[in-house]
């Protein structure tokens, strides 16, 4: 059969690595309609394999027993974020016992693994049968669809076979309401609140929409999308409606940048890099409290500063946290100050509370350090080493306020 004139027949017939091979070697000479034939055969495999990572996942929950610490070895051993970390688990298990379908739809390469998490997430509600009656529901109505399709069948047909318990799953929700802080790219960050109850926020966005209108006028440069934005971090910061409270981020920028004499860029805990110009901007403000920080000159890390009681100073409190910048579990960017500062070496098992031995850890990587197989070894350099029950060890560091330098020669005069 010609190729071209029936551009995804060849291609249906080829293995995984026969088309991966193919478009590694040919992948120039495709025309459009083989290179979105292509496109779907790899889209296709990929389910297949998400699903043979799902059994993977939903073997090693089972093996644990169902720990709340499988979600951050997941986190570890894949380099997801813990809420995807904990998605993934929580789909793995669904599929393996009460989908069955909708991973058989995925060994067809008909389902990929996020449409699959839509699936779960609707369902994660309902009874063992009631989920398989769902699952057997959706079998010939979601391949095809995109996850946002997905989740409208899947709400829609889980409200069909449990109506009684719908009113129940929108009061769960309603009580699920948290803040989320997201950020973005450099300088930006998202602020949102989840799962509030729509009658509210329906209000709360009229009332930041009548206040930026009110403000679009003639001679206003910001666009209304812009103004909205405005308005609702006024709102939340300026204190109206509620208490006005001193808000606390930790910015770390060298004397060189501050001054504007370069441009080296800086770092917001949490953050991550912003440049220097907003920086400086952030530095400046009317409300900015400056404080020095004295660093090695050789390595950047903070100098340190010890006491040898169970609760530490203030003083000792704030040093660790300024060190540390963020939670110091690999992956997580809870900013310091947000965390719990914990010895690294128990305590009443001969720890001492000093800055070798204090690290931050938000509240909930906390309490992972006292889950069964899960060690902790702070270094003298002040790398932590992280060791899972299956024996990966993950390391971190406390950043430095600037690169390593090589150490001065003794007759050399200082910098400045």
């Amino acid at each position: 059969m010609d190729t071209y004139s029936a551009p995804g027949a060849l291609l249906e017939n080829l293995t995984d690595a026969e088309v991966l091979a193919a478009v590694n070697t040919a992948v120039d000479s495709l025309d459009d309609k083989d290179s979105v034939a292509v496109a779907q055969a790899a889209s296709a495999g990929i389910a297949r394999l998400e699903a043979v990572r799902f059994r993977a996942l939903a073997q090693l929950n089972r093996h644990r027993d169902g720990a709340r610490s499988v979600t951050q070895e997941v986190a570890f051993a894949l380099s997801v974020t813990d809420n995807h970390a904990g998605a993934l688990v929580a789909t793995a298990d669904a599929v393996t016992t009460r989908l069955p379908r909708t991973l058989e739809l995925m060994d067809q390469g008909k389902l990929a693994g996020f449409g699959a998490m839509k699936v779960a997430t609707a369902t994660a509600w309902l009874s063992d049968e009631d989920a398989r009656a769902v699952d057997a529901l959706l079998e010939d109505r979601i391949p095809g669809k995109n996850p946002d399709q997905i989740r409208k069948a899947a709400n829609h047909a889980a409200n069909t076979v449990d109506p009684d318990g719908a009113g129940a799953r929108t009061e769960h929700h309603r009580e699920g309401r948290r803040l989320t802080l997201r950020h973005g790219e450099t300088g930006v960050a998202s602020i949102e609140v989840e799962d509030a109850p729509v009658e509210k926020a329906a209000a709360a966005y009229q009332r930041i929409d009548r206040a930026a209108r009110a403000l679009n006028t003639r001679d206003e440069t910001r666009t209304l999308d812009q103004l909205r934005a405005d308005v609702a971090l006024d709102l939340l910061l300026s204190g109206q409606g509620g208490t006005s409270e001193r808000s606390e981020v930790f910015l770390y920028m060298d004397l060189f940048t501050y001054l504007g004499f370069n441009n080296d860029p800086a770092e917001l805990a949490g953050h991550g890099s912003v440049p220097a110009a907003l920086a400086r901007h952030i530095a400046t403000g009317p409300n900015t409290v400056l404080r020095r920080i004295i660093t090695d000159p050789v390595s950047g890390q903070v100098l340190d500063l010890g006491r040898d009681r169970y609760r530490p100073t203030a003083g000792l409190d704030e040093f660790v946290r300024v060190r540390d910048r963020e939670c110091r579990r690999p992956g997580c960017h809870r900013p310091a100050q947000t965390c719990d500062i914990d010895h690294s070496l128990p305590w009443h098992h001969g720890g001492h509370t000093n800055a070798d031995e204090l690290i931050d850890l938000c509240r909930r990587d906390h309490r992972l350090k006292d889950e069964p197989g899960w060690t902790y070894h702070l270094a003298p350099g002040g790398t932590l080493t992280i060791t899972t029950p299956t024996g990966q060890g993950y390391d971190s560091s406390p950043p430095s306020l600037h690169p390593p330098r090589p150490a001065p020669l003794a007759d050399e005069p200082p910098p400045f």
